[in-house]
């Protein structure tokens, strides 16, 4: 009798073994794979992760789906992905603000950016741009911080909320210049566009695809962008970093992730088919309809530069005193 019920053991342990392998030698994706959003629907993430999804369904064969995980700035979405199994069949669409930014803010962050993912493709940035209203007397970065000097309450800018890099931004001006610049908070963009244009605050280093409209329609003045290079939509704008502020380089970008572990062949194909799909006619023009600048890296200089932006947020966060509890 033991020696049956050890054979019987033997048995389920090698058919589970079967099993096992014969699913590992599926071709990735073996069934349907969802992409998960940190963020509510209807913002430049999810439509990001929309777009992609459609494309990747067309091309592997499987269906891709779009899981909207709204959250604490987008940490409950990209923690559930860091808990996932590491099969390639979930996936984040990740930002800054929750692969770099709110892991650097909080004392106690649910996941490490570096360590617990394993990075897919990087998609591209949307750069910030320093605007003001047009009644705002200066139009110069050097005279708005004298601006913000002469002034006894200093010079308000606004921002989408605590964490965001339009807070960050402007806390590295004031640090780095050594103007007076008082932070205001808003839910979301939109309602810090509203004040602005009604002149309620100063200025914002908002997302340019937010604002491009304003600056055509002279509601609205930049005087610089916070991307490395010149943007090529607004080429007589300068950058910080031009004018003095080295670290001053703050953009939204966007890029895909999986759980760490995840086989380096599932990496790899999502790579490549990522990578052909932004380059597609169609796609290219709707990314760019949304102010998303295009930046192609391998997996390995994605990997160094969520390495590099997640040192420079703990940098920024231990600088401007910023916390997101």
């Amino acid at each position: 009798m033991l020696q049956c019920k050890w054979m019987i053991a033997l048995l389920v342990v090698l058919q589970a073994g079967i099993v096992q392998a014969k699913a590992q030698a599926q071709p990735y994706p073996s069934r349907f794979v969802r992409i998960v959003v940190g963020f509510a629907p209807g913002g430049g993430t999810d439509i990001v992760a929309r777009l992609l999804a459609q494309k990747l369904s067309e091309s592997l064969g499987q269906t891709f789906v779009v899981e909207n995980k709204a959250g604490a700035t987008g940490t409950v979405g990209a923690a559930f992905v860091a808990t996932s199994p590491a099969d390639g069949h979930t996936l984040l669409m990740g930002h800054v603000n929750s692969n770099a930014i709110a892991p650097a803010l909080m004392s106690r962050p649910p996941y490490d950016p570096v360590k617990d993912f394993a990075p897919v493709a990087y998609i591209g940035f949307v750069p910030n741009v320093l605007v003001v209203n047009p009644e705002t007397p200066a139009k110069t970065v050097a005279e708005l911080v004298a601006l913000s000097k002469s002034r006894s309450n200093g010079v308000s800018f606004a921002s989408p909320g605590v964490g965001s890099t339009n807070q960050l931004a402007g806390e590295m001006l004031r640090i780095e210049s050594g103007g007076k610049f008082l932070h205001i908070p808003y839910k979301g963009s939109g309602p810090a566009i509203v004040d602005l244009l009604a002149g309620h605050v100063d200025m914002n280093f908002d997302a340019l695809s937010s604002v491009t409209a304003y600056l055509k329609s002279g509601q609205m003045r930049a005087l610089a962008v916070t991307t490395p290079q010149r943007d090529p939509g607004l080429p007589d704008v300068p950058t910080m970093a031009e004018l003095g502020f080295q670290r001053l380089k703050i953009t939204n970008w966007y890029g895909v992730m999986a759980p760490a572990g995840t086989p380096p062949d599932v990496l790899n194909k999502l790579h490549d088919e990522i990578y052909r799909i932004v380059q597609l006619p169609d796609v290219a023009q709707k990314l760019a309809e949304l102010g998303l600048r295009h930046e192609p890296m391998s997996i390995e200089q994605f990997a160094q530069f969520i390495r590099a932006e997640a040192e420079n947020y703990r940098e920024i966060g231990k600088i401007s005193g910023v916390q997101m509890n």
